[in-house]
This record gives structure tokens, C-alpha cells and sequence, in this order.
């Protein structure tokens, strides 16, 4: 195992639908950074996306008042990205969402789907890991691990290889 202490990465920004494009690209680029799949990086994207929409659409819903903001956070290992997506909004009881999760079944018709906690299924499905904590607003921590068969890693983020003709 190695001792290597990890990057800590953290954005703070208004919870606001056209700041989820921002967050997307810059995680997809630390994702790129670390050698992630092409796949993988698209699934990272999707489920982060999907955490800070929950952010946008129901964290401050009737909070006139209070400034909406998210707290997205990325812990760099040399094995896993860690991205937590944190609000100070209202919170939910985790439990019950969860028993009304999936499992979707392809041959369900789409008018039988339930609106809500479609994001949070996709989530867990795409990420390894999933943690969520509803104390105080909502924090969900997602950790995606690195299988090293995708794209070659580069440290400086410039390719140093060339191509034989």
C-alpha cells in the first residue's frame, strides 16, 4: 500500500443548474489526469452530475432566504478518485429513499418509472462506492477505483510518446 498523501481538490459554487457543466469538466479532467478509462470518465461525469442536479433541484427547495450553495470536494488517490458533493440545504431521510430504489427492470415501461431517486440509483449503479449522510444538509461521497487498462497515464498532461509511422 502506499504512503502517498492524496490531493485534496474543492470547489465551492452557487447552486445553480448552469454551474453542473463546470463541475462535470473539471472532475472529467482530473479523471482524464488519472488515467481513467474513456467509460469510466463518462460514468464519473454522469454521476456527479446527477449529485449536484439533486443539489440544484431539491437541496434549497422553500429556502427563499438562505444562499444555495454546493460544496463539491475530490480527494486524488493513486488508485480511486473520491468526489464528494455536499449542500447545506435541506436534508432527507436516507433510509426511505433507498427502499424505494430499483431495482429498473428493462422490460418495465417507462410510464411505470417513479419520478425521483432515478439519480441516485444511476449513481450507485456507475460509481464503486456510494455514502450518504443527511444530518446536516446532504453529503454523498462517491469513489470510483482505477483500473490501469485504459488510458495511458500521464503526469504532466502532455503526451512524451510518439507515433511510428
Amino acid at each position: 500500500m502506499s504512503t502517498t498523501k492524496p490531493d485534496f481538490i474543492e470547489m465551492k459554487l452557487p447552486a445553480k443548474p448552469e454551474y453542473v457543466g463546470v463541475v462535470r469538466l473539471t472532475v472529467s479532467g482530473i479523471a482524464n489526469r488519472l488515467g481513467y478509462s474513456y467509460d469510466d470518465i463518462e460514468d464519473i461525469k454522469i454521476a456527479v452530475a446527477e449529485a449536484c442536479t439533486n443539489v440544484v433541484n431539491h437541496a434549497y427547495k422553500g429556502e427563499a432566504d438562505s444562499e444555495p450553495v454546493m460544496t463539491i470536494g475530490c480527494g486524488v488517490y493513486e488508485d480511486r478518485l473520491e468526489l464528494m458533493v455536499a449542500d447545506k440545504g435541506n436534508s432527507f431521510d436516507v433510509d426511505s429513499l433507498k427502499q424505494n430504489l430499483g431495482p429498473v427492470s428493462a422490460e418495465q415501461p417507462v410510464e411505470e418509472l417513479k419520478e425521483g431517486g432515478l439519480g441516485l440509483f444511476l449513481i450507485e449503479t456507475l460509481m464503486d462506492k456510494v455514502e450518504i449522510s443527511g444530518d446536516s444538509g446532504v453529503i454523498i461521497v462517491m469513489t470510483k477505483f482505477l483500473q490501469r487498462d485504459g488510458v495511458e497515464r500521464n503526469g504532466n498532461g502532455i503526451s512524451t510518446s510518439t507515433t511510428q509511422q
